[in-house]
């Protein structure tokens, strides 16, 4: 597994420089975040050797497991998960980024709950880009309004916006709804975000043209869960 995992976080590292210079982006602008929800500790800690430093998990309770087991090691750890509103203090007390704000509401407990001697939690903002019934986020419309109501709140840092769009496989339709988000954080009033969690595995590409800082891998790092 060790061997595996490491020349697979080198064959991810090498695609993501080679993407940037393709795309002409600035080298080393984009953040590989490891998806490791349902992998053990033991597997964090040989990518953690391997060189990453950035975990995404998407279970509360998982997650608060791991963070124990793996102390020692300088871990940034991300929620990437769906966000219920009694997981919110634990989320708040234990994190350093959140990608999945959905909500006002859920941004004012994180708020309220952001322990005051650790720094402010860093948010993105989650935009349903492509308006799906099954998916949580905000409407494109409500971008400006939700940011201005999120960057009021102490105890956190508004850094930019996360989406996860209805799956295609044609380059361009994956391209689209990104450029779309993106262009629209640009013509924000009084906001310059400069967080950007676009794609996973299937859309990597895509993702990295259209802007991404963050670039969410699970199954190209650690295969099939």
């Amino acid at each position: 597994m060790h061997t595996f995992l490491t020349q697979r976080i080198a064959a991810i590292k090498h695609t993501i420089t080679e993407l940037e210079a393709r795309y002409q982006r600035v080298p080393h602008s984009v953040n590989l975040l490891a998806v490791s929800k349902t992998k053990p500790a033991t597997t964090i800690a040989t990518a953690y050797q391997a060189g990453l430093r950035h975990f995404g998990e998407n279970y509360v309770q998982e997650a608060r497991q791991k963070q124990q087991l793996l102390g020692a090691f300088d871990i940034t750890w991300h929620f990437i998960g769906p966000i219920q509103a009694n997981k919110t203090k634990t989320i708040a007390q234990h994190f350093s980024w959140v990608h999945s704000v959905d909500s006002v509401k859920i941004a004012q407990r994180l708020s309220q709950q952001r322990p005051s001697n650790l720094a402010p939690l860093n948010i993105c903002l989650q935009v349903n880009i492509s308006a799906e019934a099954s998916k949580s986020g905000i409407a494109l419309d409500a971008l400006q309004l939700t940011c201005e109501h999120i960057a009021s709140l102490p105890n956190l840092h508004l850094r930019g916006v996360m989406a996860i769009p209805a799956p295609e496989t044609d380059f361009n339709l994956q391209c689209y709804p990104y450029q779309r988000l993106y262009q629209a954080t640009q013509a924000l009033d009084t906001f310059t975000l400069d967080s950007f969690s676009f794609g996973m595995s299937g859309d990597l590409a895509a993702a990295i043209k259209e802007g991404a800082t963050w670039v969410r891998i699970g199954t190209a790092l650690f295969g099939a869960r």
